[in-house]
């Protein structure tokens, strides 16, 4: 039996789940985890190099750049082959106001 995976820290839940293209049929879809969202709001978005990006979500550097190289190839494989992209799940916890962290799991509904 696998080990679970460790929650990665993420700001926000995304306020848009899901990109699906114009003007074409769109050929299937693809899904992205909140946390490859994230790395890429960090590095490409707010331009963190990795590792202030790794020591934001509470993973190693090497870990970080597995779950950033993973996200962009999704983000290319939709944008090249017109698939939707849909954004939820993962392991990951919201950092709240004031330090308090809201867990969060499954496809990032998890309990309340």
């Amino acid at each position: 039996m696998p080990r679970p995976k460790k929650p990665r820290f993420v700001s926000a839940y995304p306020a848009i789940a899901a990109f699906v293209p114009q003007g074409v049929t769109v050929t299937g879809e693809i899904f992205m985890s909140v946390e490859e969202l994230e790395s890429i709001r960090l590095s490409d978005f707010e331009h963190l190099d990795q590792e202030m990006a790794a020591n934001m979500m509470e993973v190693s550097r090497h870990t970080y750049g597995r779950i950033l190289a993973n996200a962009r190839s999704i983000v290319a494989e939709a944008l090249v082959t017109g698939k939707a992209l849909k954004i939820g799940g993962g392991a990951y916890e919201f950092r709240g106001m004031g330090g308090r962290r809201r867990r969060r799991g499954g496809r990032g509904h998890g309990r309340r």
